[in-house]
């Protein structure tokens, strides 16, 4: 440990000092782990599942929450918030929390056909809750997000959609939901906001309309939309909203079509429709937001793009270039995680500079992807690619950050065309379990501490030894300052958080992710 051994039995010491005082942790059951690719995953059986519970701050103190490489999982401290010092020979980071940028919106996972099949496939009840309550319940990481394809996707066992016969029927006359809605998306969706501690905004986005209603007829491959089922198209997403309403689930938002830049370019074989930015600022001005601001949904979120960030500038600021009434319907911008390092994070803000009340919102990311190792149980360097991507976007002004899958086998499946991803928990039905992988953690060193409501504040930092320290704060509506800490390097580090007159002096171990919580007072 170094030079931080006398820190480290301080902090040791300080805890101590403060089960004596009378002040207890929430017991929480801790991760029974299996150690595999150089980290741990961690096993819940029917009989047994780690929890976290979030200390409530008091006066004086900061709770601080570690997951490591190394194995830790939500491991907590405590310290004394002490009178400022200059001492400037740690890290510092200094919080000015009059300074406020966006209000956070939330984060989740998405409901695929994939994961409500793996979900059943447990076949215990209490297996099966203790899986929902991990995400959502108050002793898991609180998701208040999903989202939910409108038919079938890529992750599906079949191609599908809403109606599918009879053609070329302008008035959908036999639209309907289908039996992975009622079967696997329904019954998870329910289970979800039963076990959720806020209230849980869905998003909804359509991979593909009836292939009846495109220039070639095919669920996948280069499409277009036929002129004559631009508003067949939008009443096909009233509809969904009318039967899922039926089933008393609301809906928070529709995205205008999943990645339809692959759509023009043919990317892969999952199911798509292509769009030109003229044809979807047509669609939205004409169609699609005049039929949701005159129906009974007239409140919900209308997302343009849903596509990569490279392309942020291309679903949003150029279709409302060429069609500037289409900006009117139009809430954000929703975009994806795959390809970042094609686009600096800046293109973010400056997609919506000008644009007042819009904003920018992440609704898909998943590792494994083209990988000969689709499932790498354990792997931390995917949990810090999740980490990375979340504190950049958030730096960047985004309001929110959606996992695709949220549960899938072994093989990263199942999905009809192949395309085997990696997944925050992996299910092993005739074993009995279900392993959280890292990158569960990484999600929950979010979504825990951060509640929808939070402003991110500004954060001044100092590096004594010219090494950053991936950073991001926030003051909640609990009156509390949130700070994540990401250390990336194979050494611990101390690192200093100043608000005001008080510092909290918080230890920090190598290749960890660390959220730090204490009270604010104004």
């Amino acid at each position: 440990m170094g030079a931080y051994k006398n820190l480290y039995v301080l902090l040791l010491l300080s805890n101590f000092m403060l089960l004596v005082h009378g002040t207890y942790y929430n017991e929480d059951k801790t991760c029974r782990s299996r150690s595999t690719n150089n980290s741990v995953i961690c096993v819940c059986t029917a009989d047994y599942c780690d929890t976290i519970t979030r200390e409530v701050p008091v006066t004086g103190r900061y709770f601080a929450y570690t997951s490591s490489q190394g194995g830790l999982r939500f491991s907590k401290s405590t310290g004394v918030l002490q009178k400022h010092t200059d001492d400037k020979s740690n890290p510092t980071l200094v919080l000015d929390p009059t300074i406020q940028y966006q209000s956070i919106e939330g984060f989740g996972g998405a409901v695929t056909d994939s994961f409500g099949i793996n979900w059943l496939a447990l076949n215990n009840e209490t297996l099966k809750s203790h899986l929902i309550n991990s995400y959502f319940g108050a002793n898991g990481i609180e998701y208040n997000m999903i989202r939910t394809p409108i038919g079938g996707s890529d992750f599906s066992t079949h191609p599908y959609t809403l109606q599918d016969s009879p053609e070329n029927d302008l008035k959908l006359s036999n639209f309907s939901l289908v039996e992975e809605d009622y079967k696997y998306k329904i019954p998870a969706i329910k289970a979800c906001i039963d076990a959720a501690t806020a209230p849980v905004h869905i998003v909804a986005s359509c991979w593909s309309p009836p292939v009846w209603m495109k220039h070639v007829h095919n669920i996948t491959g280069t499409s277009r939309l036929k002129k004559e089922y631009t508003q067949p198209y939008a009443d096909y997403h009233l509809k969904f909203l009318d039967s899922y309403a039926k089933e008393n689930i609301s809906i928070w938002a529709l995205t205008t079509s999943n990645e339809p830049l692959s759509g023009i370019m043919s990317l892969g074989s999952v199911n798509r429709l292509g769009w030109t930015t003229r044809g979807m600022g047509l669609w939205i001005a004409n169609n699609l937001g005049p039929t949701i601001r005159n129906s009974a949904y007239k409140n919900i979120t209308i997302l343009a793009g849903d596509d990569q960030r490279f392309s942020i500038v291309m679903w949003y600021n150029v279709v409302i270039e060429e069609v500037p009434e289409a900006d009117k319907y139009i809430d954000g911008i929703a975009v994806h995680f795959y390809f970042d390092d094609l686009t600096p994070p800046e293109q973010l803000t400056r997609a919506i500079e000008g644009h007042p009340g819009k904003y920018v919102i992440a609704t898909e990311a998943c590792t494994g992807v083209t990988s000969d190792q689709p499932v790498l149980l354990g792997s931390w360097d995917r949990a810090k690619k999740y980490i990375n991507s979340i504190l950049e976007d958030l730096n960047y002004n985004v309001v929110g950050w959606i996992d695709w899958n949220m549960a899938l086998n072994e093989q990263g499946g199942p999905t009809y065309v192949s395309n085997f991803i990696d997944a925050p928990i992996i299910v092993f039905p005739d074993k009995g379990e279900f392993v959280k992988q890292p990158m569960f953690y990484a999600m929950g060193h979010f979504s825990k501490f951060v509640p929808r409501g939070s402003k991110r504040i500004n954060v001044k930092a100092t590096y004594p030894d010219s090494t950053p320290l991936a950073n991001i704060a926030f003051l909640t509506p609990r009156n509390t300052i949130v700070v994540v800490l990401h250390n990336e390097v194979n050494q611990a580090r101390a690192v200093r958080i100043q608000l005001g007159q008080l510092d909290a002096l918080v230890y920090v171990e190598a290749q960890s992710i660390v959220t730090v919580e204490f009270p604010y007072s104004q």
